[in-house]
């Protein structure tokens, strides 16, 4: 009889004898019983929001790190400017290490490659839509092969065979480019043109034809004359056949500092770099240009005042999360209360429940002092007027805005015209001591002391472990074994309740048949 009443906690079938909703009475009863499992995920909830909150300032720090670490370095306050008086001959980059003056720059000769293009129009590629065999399209028989050497590659060399009755001029093209000797091939079909060129410029840029026993590639005699007698060089390329390379050029330039000139220098490519200047060059021939190298004062501003925004940023970050309202009466959602909202109003009460959360953070407030500390610190060993971020007009204003910093454009650009070494020390200076290195060193290691604060709290998002073993990644795992072992005792709970219903109408069940059993028997005894 308990079977048919009660099978399994997947199958429940209550109230048959006694007509009681057993279903919404357990319900009730365990709604009661699961308020400490509530609290218990909501709890855990909370502490997921914090780890969140935490790993989005890790990653802030992070990024801010990056700027901070340019900042360290001395290239950001050395950058140069090159200005070119011929810049359809030749422009110019400055590089940090390169002297301010005036160059002259004098082009002999541009650096090429090696480029060979069919010199005559080739047999049509397609005939009625469909792309031709190398048989069709040049009258060869049989097989042809060719060996090539470029300037890159492993074996330096490669062989190539075709079958004329089923290659076509797309399979050269490929296994060309496929062999990665430095050498691109390529087919025009609307010129009906074939291309060989070499993929860098200079002397090391080589198209050697090594074999070529069918002439496909190359010839010993002037391709226009029919009558050669090595073949027809079916490619009317001009490559020599000779075994020796076809090659590229250096370009050739002469340098003049002052009285001073360097001639003939060459480089295998058009942009040289010479005296830390990095040139581009674009006419040969004896054009010349003069190039004038001078502090590049301008970036030199903007790399401080990128800094400077992105530290404000930061700070407006953690200073936001430090004084959000806090909202104790807003608890994260349960399941129920979840079906009970719309998805506005679910939105609205989560923005809520989720304020608040790092509101007067210990660990963020000394995070935040430190760095306000730094950046109004005096660099020991610096010249008086330029050992401080307010010297060269970085200052803070009011207190009430938690450490902003703000820029006097004006009298940062003077010290960076007046005393560029003395900005380049004040936030570079090294040293073994904290206290004595300057701002943008010392800010790297609070950033860095900042990250490991708050990985040791919360862990990082980036992190390749699939434990968490910070502390609130223990405490969430604390708070999961919990909800587990409450969980199955709640399973059990039910399970109990139900049995006890299950036996109660079991129990109803037999009184009403020995009930319907008497009647039975006493509406016999009246009948006789």
């Amino acid at each position: 009889m308990v079977s048919s009443l009660y099978t399994s906690s997947s199958l429940r079938i209550g109230g048959l004898a006694s007509g009681i909703d057993t279903d919404s009475i357990i319900k009730e009863l365990m709604k009661a019983q699961r308020i400490p499992l509530d609290r218990l995920n909501q709890d855990r909830q909370i502490l997921l929001w914090q780890q969140e909150d935490y790993r989005a300032i890790y990653d802030s720090l992070r990024s801010f790190r990056d700027k901070v670490f340019n900042m360290k370095l001395q290239a950001t306050y050395l950058a140069k400017k090159a200005s070119s008086s011929n810049e359809a001959a030749v422009t110019a980059t400055a590089n940090p290490t390169a002297t301010p003056g005036t160059y002259t720059v004098t082009v002999n000769k541009l650096a090429t490659g090696v480029s060979k293009v069919s010199q005559i129009k080739l047999n049509d590629e397609t005939k009625d839509g469909t792309i031709l065999t190398l048989a069709e399209q040049f009258g060869i028989t049989g097989t042809i092969s060719f060996a090539l050497e470029g300037s890159k590659g492993k074996k330096g060399t490669d062989y190539f065979n075709f079958d004329t009755t089923k290659d076509t001029i797309y399979d050269v093209v490929k296994k060309i480019n496929d062999a990665d000797l430095g050498i691109t091939a390529s087919y025009d079909s609307n010129l009906n043109r074939f291309i060989l060129a070499t993929t860098s410029t200079g002397t090391t840029a080589i198209i050697k034809v090594t074999e070529d026993s069918s002439y496909f590639l190359s010839g010993d005699k002037d391709l226009k004359d029919p009558t050669q007698k090595n073949g027809n060089n079916y490619l009317k390329l001009l490559l020599k056949g000779d075994g020796t390379a076809d090659t590229g050029q250096d370009a050739e330039f002469n340098l003049s500092i002052g009285d001073a000139t360097v001639q003939n220098y060459t480089s295998p490519t058009n942009t040289p770099t010479v005296a830390g200047i990095t040139l581009t060059l674009k006419q040969g021939g004896g054009t010349s240009a003069t190039i004038t190298v001078s502090n590049d004062t301008d970036a030199v501003f903007n790399a401080i005042k990128d800094f400077v925004n992105a530290y404000n940023e930061l700070i407006d970050k953690i200073n936001k999360k430090l004084t959000e309202p806090r909202y104790r009466d807003y608890l994260p959602l349960t399941d129920e209360q979840r079906e009970q909202l719309s998805d506005e109003q679910e939105k609205k009460w989560e923005e809520k429940a989720r304020s608040g959360l790092l509101r007067g953070d210990s660990l963020l407030e000394s995070v935040v002092s430190r760095m306000r500390a730094t950046m109004s610190a005096i660099v020991p060993g610096l010249a008086a007027g330029c050992d401080a971020l307010a010297d060269v007009g970085i200052t803070t204003l009011s207190y009430e805005e938690r450490g902003k910093l703000y820029i006097d454009e004006a009298k940062l650009k003077d010290a960076l015209q007046k005393d560029p070494d003395g900005v380049m020390n004040l936030f570079t200076k090294s040293a073994e001591k904290y206290a004595e290195k300057g701002i943008a060193m010392r800010l790297y290691d609070d950033v860095n002391s900042a990250m490991d604060l708050i990985s040791d709290r919360a862990g990082t998002s980036s992190s390749y472990s699939t434990a968490d073993n910070s502390a609130i990644g223990r405490q969430i795992a604390a708070v999961n074994e919990r909800i587990s072992i409450m969980e199955e005792r709640l399973q059990q709970l039910e399970d109990r309740y139900w049995r006890q219903f299950t036996a109660m109408e079991q129990a109803i069940q037999q009184m009403n048949a020995q009930s319907a059993w008497l009647a039975m028997q006493l509406g016999m005894g009246q009948g006789r």
